[in-house]
Order: C-alpha cells, then structure tokens, then sequence
C-alpha cells in the first residue's frame, strides 16, 4: 500500500496525513489550494487496481454520494478514476464516530440518542428518496461532530434501489452485528434493510449493547436470522416505553413489520420528542414465520465468503456415513439426558393459573399482595388517555385462567395520569423497593447517598421534590437513602475550573474524575462549566464526578435574517427549520410580497436554516453560530412553488369526478392514458401516478396521470 503523504494530486490536492483505513481504500486528510479548503481524500488500495469488483463498489460510493445533497451526509467534491489511481473527494469532517463516543459513555442518554437518530433518519430518507440504499449503517460509519452533528458515511456497499437488483452476488453483506436477516441471507435488500441497522444503531446507543454477541461472525448471522434480542427496558429500566417500542419495530425479522420508510420512523421519533410518555400500539418480537434455518456454506456475512471444497463422491458418503453414525449415538446421549432431567426439572415446573387482574387496582390489590407477588413477576406499562382511575388494570398478558409456570411475567397496563403524587410511603422503603415503587408510576429514580445517625442504613431518608409532591410521568424524583458510614465527602465546586484543578480538587477530596465531555459555552476554552454532582451534595468516598469542559465557542448566538415572502396575495404558512429542526412558525401570515425580518438562534460552525412557505423552501442558507452576533452565508433564495395535499382515492372514480378532484386540490396539469381492464369498470381510473398515502404534499405543477380503462380485453 502506497503512503500518499506528502504529495500532491493531480497539482491540486496536498496530502498531509492518514485519518482511517479501510477494507478497500486509505483516507487521507489533505489541502486542496484551489478552493482553498481542508478535505478528506479516500483512495483505493492499489492491490484492488486490477479486481473489478472492488473497482465497481469503489465508483458506487461516487455515484452515491455525488446525488446526494443533505447536511447529516457527507458532500463529495470530486472524483478521479485512472488507470493507476482511483480517489474520491470529499468533505472532511472534523470528529469521531458514533462508535467511539459510544464506547466513551456506555450508555447514551436516551434525549442525546433521539437528537441523534433525528439526524440520520433525515439523511437515510434523503437517500432512499434517490433510490440510494446505503447497506452498512453502523455506528463506525457515523460521524459525530463537536456541535452534535451528525455525518452519515461510506456508501462503499450502497446501491441504486431502482436500478440494480441483483442479490448481492449471493452473500450478505454489511457488518454482521448490524446487517437486517434479509442481508444475513443474502437477499435482495430494499429501503427496510436500513431501517433494520439503525434499529440496531438505536438499541445500542441505548443499551450500550449490541442486541447479539458472539465470538463468531456466523453465530452473529444465526442469531440476526432466529433469535429475538433481550427487550432494551431488561436492560435499561428507566428507558421509557416509546423508545423501545420504535427501536423493536425497526427491528422486526420480516421487513413488513418494520416502518415503511425511515420518514416513517421520524415521525414516531418526532411525536416522542413532542411527549416521552407516548405509547405506540405494536407488538414485541411476534414470531410469524416458522424458524429458518440456514444452510452451511450457502449464505455468506461480510468477511465469510463462499467455499466450497468439492471432494469424489465415494469420500463424501464415507465421511457422511461416518457422520452420521456419530450424530446418531450424540443424539441417544442426549436423549437420555434430557429423559434423566426431566424427572427432576418437571418438579420444579409446576403451572399456576393466572387470575384475572382486569379492574383491579395495581397499587391497592396487586402491588402489595403477596398472594399474586409470591406467584408471578409483574411489569407495568402505562396508558395515559383512559379517563378511569389512576392504577386501574385495563390489561394483562398472559390472559386470565391460562396455565404459566411460577414466578413467569406478568404484563400489566394499567391508568396513569398525567402527574404522579409522590406518597408518603416511600418513606422507610429501602433502596430497591424505592427504585420500584417509582419506575411502577411512570418516573424516573435518581439514588443518592446520606449519612443519618438515626435512620437504618439503606432505608429512604427523603425524596426531592418531597413526599406529597406532584410530578410529571417521565419526570426525575430524587431518593436519599440512609448510610451510617460517615465515609461520604462533599463534592466541591468545580465549575471555573481548569480541567486539571478539578482533578486536583476531586483528589483532594476523595472523589475521582469520571467523564470530561466538552461543550459550546461562552466560558474561557478548558474551563468547566457543569459538574455531574453539585457542590455541597454528600456522596461515597471515591464517587466519579462528571464534568463538562468549555471549548470556548459561545453556546449559542442569533442572527437576524430577512426573508421576501411570495407576491401571491393568499394567506399562508411560514415556518423555519434550524438545523432540521422547526425553529419558528407564523400561521395566517399575508403572502404579498413583502421582506421580513426574523431572528433565528442556533450553535456550531457548520449550521444551515431554511425558511418555508406553505412546505415550499423560499430560502436557505449556512450560519456560523459561534461568533456573536452569528455570520450569515450562501444565502439562496429559492423560486415559490405552491404545494398541496394529493388525493388518494382516485381508483375506481370516473374520469371527470379523478380530473375535477385533482382540480379541487390545486393539480390543473392531468395526462390521461387508457388501458384495458377486466376489473374496473370502462372510463373508470385504474391507477394513478404518483400515488397518495392521503397526507402526501408535492407542487401543484406537478403533471398527474391517470389510467382510465376502455373495458375488458377483446381477444
């Protein structure tokens, strides 16, 4: 492999350092003096020169990327194919991957995780709108920038949807911790091979773990295919419902059960966003398909391609012979093992009929009665929109008088409204009854540490905001549990200083350093500006303090933009998206032509803003939030194209009520063509293109056809 470092290309392209290497390509960090800019440069390895696939898969990633144009993907600049060297030009993106801050923080808070998942979902559906499928989304292809940011790359394995349909040469491919079960078979992948890895990306960040392990890359495979990964909340308790619900529907085996498309799966994020407490109506890890079981040597994961050692005939039924024979007194051993425990493991389980809990009242029947607690293990999920009673059972599953073995899972849903009062009874709780009592009400427990001369160790001192207090569902609740060690500190006050002193400081007092995270902040550059533990507050000798650390780039600036509206004389809606997030809107506002002015606020360098009308983009632009006030640049001010809801109940109308229709809706522009049709009746519309979901907006001047039907077929 030839190091490029300290050349140029082609005159114009100053290669300064290696920044990751890959399978098939070196990514370097380079200067390009025409434009002026720092870019990152990936070249093929030259031992991939002569191997046409590579060299396909390689131009793939151009041709990809170069129809992309979207702020959470990665921008191509150019690109060169020669006979002796191949490289593609891109944006160089100043950050680390989604892996690795995965790796730093264990676990992602589930808000960070959402921010994130917003992002990529936006730039998947930008692709999938081109016909792009990307194929290998994992973390290590995600880029995370200092502002939060977040870079979709490497479409090395991507394709063109509408236009190649092979089978990926029959072997998956795709990271096999990542890869949906239709990749792991080595089938024909659409949009919803995607929507899988990041149901995968999404169960990690949250978990911190990946839904299947194994030391080796086909088990992985296997279990992609057959198992049903752990339930995100076994992981995680505090992690609100709707969350997992998202991230299991992305990951259902059958791609009919997953979203239809990732703008589908940000709408359910959005909608999460707008109240954590939502519940979604799906269903967990429904089996319905019988188990697939997957032929040695016939479907091939990333890195496990296809051999096959041909042998003569006659040493093949020798070994399968021989095999067999093995296989046969293994499979008697077990037989009688399994025929020895059973004895003793029937014992043990016993079924127990489960009662009908429907119209009970969790907390005041069930939660305390160890008739029910002794025999089954509950889990309690919440609905939020019935008007009964706060605890009232609405649901179970296992049903009443089914046959369960003892201590099985028992699911609950029952009432919860919209706050929770805090009673008085968690007071003389110890921790774990605390931390069940408020997961069981639709909050979030916080434990903390306080040394009490009078109450037992262990037991609940108090709780902040206090008992008798009314919390929201999703909401933090503090416990203080009781120590009678006095081997807890006060954390002192590390907020303005240097990393290093509150290193010091911590040492000082016991405590230890525990994740620096750097943030936007109008402080002085390495100054802390947040600590995990606020000063004061009691905890146990050798705790880990968080801290936050300023970069010195202000948090956040404004800027005031002016805006022409469209000289349509109708009312309208105006709204303004900050970084792809709705930031203003003005409803009602008079479209006459006239410039406004409108303040919008934001972080980063790298920002953009759009302003629309009606869903129709009238302006965009880049801002750099980080001087003050912030600086406005390649503003683009876009044509108004007038955008309505196209109607989806066409098929079957006449021709003149489809044409009048589509007029009613704003479409004046309508093709006609007739066909044949045995089952819709002549003069009648058959299809129409492009087709409604019923909420689907496009430009009114967009041209509708429509197939009308002559009758049946003459023959």
């Amino acid at each position: 492999m030839e190091n490029f470092c300290g050349k140029r290309l082609d005159g114009r392209y100053e290669i300064r350092e290696i920044i990751g290497v890959g399978g098939m390509a070196v990514v370097y960090k380079a200067y390009d003096n025409i434009d002026d800019r720092i870019v990152a440069i990936k070249i093929l390895k030259d031992e991939y020169l002569t191997n046409e696939d590579f060299k396909r898969r390689f131009k793939n990633e151009s041709k990809a990327i170069a129809v992309l144009s979207h702020p959470n993907i990665v921008r191509v600049y150019n690109v060169s194919f020669g006979d002796r060297l191949q490289y593609i030009v891109m944006e160089y993106v100043d950050g680390i991957t989604l892996k690795e801050y995965i790796e730093q923080q264990g676990v992602i808070n589930w808000k960070e995780a959402v921010h994130f998942m917003g992002q990529i979902l936006a730039a998947l559906q930008h692709a999938h709108d081109k016909g792009i499928v990307h194929q290998d989304i994992k973390p290590q292809n995600i880029m995370l920038l200092q502002d939060g940011t977040i870079k979709v790359t490497d479409f090395g394995i991507a394709r063109f949807s509408r236009v190649d349909n092979d089978t990926t040469s029959e072997n998956a491919i795709g990271s096999v911790h990542y890869i949906s079960p239709e990749q792991a078979r080595g089938e024909m992948t659409d949009d919803k091979a995607d929507i899988y890895s990041v149901g995968v990306v999404m169960y990690e960040m949250l978990t911190g773990k990946l839904p299947f392990q194994s030391d080796s890359a086909v088990s992985v495979a296997l279990m992609q295919l057959q198992q049903d990964p752990k339930r995100p909340r076994d992981i995680i308790p505090t992690l609100p419902l709707g969350l997992e619900q998202i991230t299991i529907r992305a990951m259902q085996k059958n791609p009919n059960d997953r979203y239809g498309s990732a703008a589908e799966m940000l709408m359910d994020i959005n909608e999460f966003k707008r109240n954590p407490a939502v519940k979604f109506n799906y269903t967990y890890f429904v089996d319905q398909e019988p188990t697939k079981f997957v032929r040695t040597g016939g479907t091939a994961t990333r890195g496990q391609v296809n051999q096959r050692n041909e042998k003569p005939e006659t040493e093949s039924k020798s070994i399968n012979k021989t095999t067999a024979i093995m296989l046969g007194a293994i499979a008697g051993v077990v037989v009688l093992i399994l025929i020895i425990a059973g004895i003793f493991i029937g014992v043990g389980n016993q079924k127990v009929e489960v009662p009908n809990f429907v119209n009970l009242n969790y907390y005041e029947d069930i939660e305390n009665n160890k008739e029910y607690t002794d025999k089954f293990e509950f889990v309690v999920e919440f609905d939020v929109n019935s008007t009964l009673e706060d605890g009232t059972v609405l649901d179970q599953t296992p049903s009443a008088s089914e046959k369960v073995k003892k201590h099985s899972e028992i699911k609950l849903i029952i009432v919860k409204k919209n706050n929770v009062v805090i009673d008085s009874s968690i007071l003389g709780m110890n921790e774990e009854q605390a931390r069940t009592y408020l997961i069981n009400r639709g909050v979030i427990p916080t434990i903390k540490y306080e040394f009490s001369e009078t109450i037992a160790p262990g037991i609940v001192l108090k709780t902040s905001p206090e008992v008798g207090s009314s919390v929201k569902i999703g909401g933090e609740v503090i416990v203080y549990v009781a120590t009678d060690k006095e081997e807890t500190v006060k954390v002192p006050e590390l907020i303005g200083c240097s990393k290093e002193v509150a290193e010091q400081l911590l040492k000082a007092s016991d405590l230890v350093l525990g994740t620096v995270t750097e943030v936007n902040s109008d402080l002085e550059a390495g100054v802390v500006v947040k600590q995990s533990i606020e000063k004061d507050e009691s905890v146990p000798v050798g705790s880990k303090i968080d801290i936050e650390v300023s970069t010195g780039i202000p948090a956040e600036s404004s800027v005031d933009i002016k805006v022409n509206l469209p000289a349509v004389n109708k009312s309208g809606v105006l709204k303004i998206y900050v970084n792809n997030e709705l930031f203003f809107t003005s409803n009602e506002l008079y479209l006459d032509g006239a410039e406004k002015t409108y303040t919008i606020k934001g972080s980063g360098a790298d920002s953009s803003y759009v302003v629309m009308v009606d869903d129709s983009p009238i302006q965009k632009g880049k801002v750099d939030f980080t001087k003050s006030p912030a600086v406005v640049s390649g503003v683009e001010n876009i044509a108004y194209e007038s955008v309505a809801i196209l109607p989806n109940n066409l098929v079957g109308k006449t021709k003149s009520e489809a044409i009048s229709q589509l007029n009613a809706a704003g479409f004046a522009n309508v093709e006609i063509v007739e066909s044949p049709s045995d089952a819709i009746e002549s003069g009648c519309v058959i299809a129409q293109d492009p087709v409604s979901d019923g909420t689907t907006k496009i430009p009114t001047s967009t041209t509708i056809k429509l197939t009308i039907s002559t009758g049946p077929n003459a023959e």
